[in-house]
């Protein structure tokens, strides 16, 4: 039995008998036969870099974290390490200075090192790659992460806020002035060395209610500006309440150091700042529930995207048009163009996601194209949505 010489390298069997082979041949026996293909096999398919406007702003995924995030990696290690030490100074001190605004702000500091830590676990979690489950991957695991730092921050300040009202209720309690002087003046260093590590330096960053903003390029494509890591930013604002905090228990430790009979300015403090440690992550909180919730990214307006989609040339109208965001730095859009007839839909398609790319920094989107038809004009899902 012999292989059969086919095309493309295959091999089939055969019978050999005596006469095919000859008299040398005694019985009947088996050969195998592999035949040299004529030409080289063809090569495993490589991987295609598509133009850049076929679905995604990058050409090829990049794999493991991106340097933002390394850099906010490295930026939440070195912070948490800052206060886990100084975490540790302020229980000792704050226990041997029995002062309530010290354990408050130390308090603080443990919130900071479990949102901190939760932020590094979202980090390494958005890593993952995308599956059929979770189709767009684990970005918002930071998202998450961030809602956590910010609702650890309000569950400990209310309950200090709690204690510090017990205190000015009841005054049978004492103070050691030099004790809760030199811790506070400790904390304070903390805070600025925590806040140093974790600012995001440069014109994205903005400690203002509305944050950084984008404004769309009109001179021609060029790269978004970065809004910053969302980790990083609250625990940024987590440590600029603390640092809020120790100032204010950093002055109270001087009025009771001098004035020891002033010391409930010690549980006056802490119900002071605590209040204003809240109100700090009111932004963060804010832009946190709005990727949450899918609504329009707060740097790009619906009413830009769609006239930038209506004046790609063979465009009629556009409709289902839907902006939202799976971090504050990751925006996605989708939208159906009504094209006319004689317009070269791949043209379109390209044009379209160039603008939405250069113009706004959609990181991805999905648009369908059709053929306009006149009764678009009356189909109630083919309206806008109206204004909130």
């Amino acid at each position: 039995m012999e292989p059969s010489p086919v095309t493309g390298g295959s091999e089939t069997t055969r019978l050999v008998t005596p006469r095919d082979r000859g008299a040398a041949a005694g019985g009947l026996r088996l050969k195998s036969l592999f035949t040299e293909p004529s030409e080289p096999l063809p090569e495993e398919p490589k991987p295609v870099e598509m133009s850049f406007h076929h679905c995604h702003r990058d050409p090829m995924p990049q794999q493991g974290l991106t340097p933002e995030r390394l850099q906010a990696r490295r930026q939440l290690c070195a912070a948490c390490a800052v206060c886990c030490v100084f975490m540790a100074g302020e229980v000792v001190g704050g226990y041997l200075a029995h002062s309530l605004a010290i354990m408050t702000d130390a308090a603080h500091l443990l919130a900071d090192v479990g949102s901190m830590m939760g932020s590094l676990f979202s980090l390494w979690l958005s890593t993952r790659p995308a599956t059929r489950t979770m189709t767009f991957g684990w970005h918002r695991s930071e998202t998450l992460g961030a809602l956590a730092s910010v609702v650890s921050l309000w569950m400990v300040t209310g309950i200090l806020l709690y204690l510090a009202f017990i205190r000015l209720l009841h005054s049978d309690y004492h103070i050691e002035g030099g004790a809760m002087l030199l811790t506070a003046s400790i904390a304070v260093c903390a805070n600025l060395l925590m806040a140093f590590v974790l600012h995001q330096a440069g014109p994205p960053h903005s400690h203002g209610s509305r944050g950084a903003e984008y404004t769309p390029l009109e001179e021609g494509p060029r790269e978004p500006l970065p809004l910053g890591n969302t980790s990083v930013r609250a625990a940024f604002v987590h440590v600029l309440g603390d640092l809020l905090q120790s100032l204010g228990v950093l002055a109270a430790s001087i009025l009771i150091y001098f004035k020891p009979q002033y010391k409930a300015a010690d549980p006056i403090s802490t119900f002071l700042f605590s209040i204003f440690a809240l109100g700090s992550t009111a932004p963060t909180l804010r832009d946190v529930l709005r990727v949450l919730m899918e609504g329009t990214p707060r740097s790009v307006g619906f009413e830009p995207v769609r006239d930038t989609l209506l004046s790609v040339p063979g465009v009629r109208a556009t409709h289902e048009l839907h902006l939202w965001a799976l971090t504050l730095t990751y925006h996605v859009a989708s939208a159906h163009l009504a094209i006319d007839a004689a317009a070269d839909p791949e043209a379109v398609l390209a044009e379209a996601s160039s603008r939405l790319y250069s113009q706004f920094g959609i990181s991805s989107c999905t648009l369908q194209v059709e053929q306009y038809r006149p009764e678009m004009a009356q189909c109630l899902r083919c309206r806008e949505p109206p204004k909130a």
